[in-house]
């Protein structure tokens, strides 16, 4: 993330992915990445989505689209003219900054063979649209997740709070 804290300007987008293990801690209604490297009893190795909200908060961009495929995604929901030839409606929307997150899941574990993965990648390969915003990515999947997860999976989408 320093990285892109570095080398991003405000007329760039940025899309953050994250796959893999999350954790949602009951007494400090806060949520966590854990990385491949983290380790589970030391809580200083994991990620937490107000660290998360910082960055996207102080990274430069005119959009960023968080998307995570991981138990208890959802928590991160508590708390330029780059289109010569859009319709006026698409300047005016992609004009303001956006912090928006699709989660695969809500405050809940999600399976770890993922169809929310399945029908992200298959969304995104066949996108044919010039302008794709991330309203409609979620919209365009967010059923076939629904009605393919053997566990009801839920996923979310919406702003990114206090960024």
């Amino acid at each position: 993330m320093e990285y892109y804290f570095e080398n991003i300007n405000k007329d760039d987008n940025l899309l953050i992915f994250y796959a893999g293990h999350g954790y949602w801690d009951e007494r400090f209604k806060q949520g966590y990445w854990l990385a491949s490297d983290a380790e589970r009893s030391n809580r200083g190795t994991w990620l937490s989505n107000s660290t998360i909200r910082d960055y996207m908060r102080a990274i430069p961009t005119q959009h960023s689209l968080l998307i995570t495929d991981a138990c208890f995604g959802g928590g991160i929901f508590k708390s330029r003219n780059a289109f010569a030839n859009a319709t006026i409606a698409i300047n005016k929307l992609y004009a303001l900054p956006s912090r928006k997150a699709i989660t695969s899941g809500a405050l809940s574990e999600v399976p770890d063979n993922s169809v929310f993965i399945e029908y992200l990648v298959k969304r995104l390969a066949q996108n044919k649209e010039k302008y794709l915003s991330s309203e409609q990515l979620f919209a365009s999947f967010k059923i076939a997740v629904i009605n393919n997860s053997s566990n009801s999976q839920v996923p979310q989408f919406g702003e990114v709070k206090e960024t």
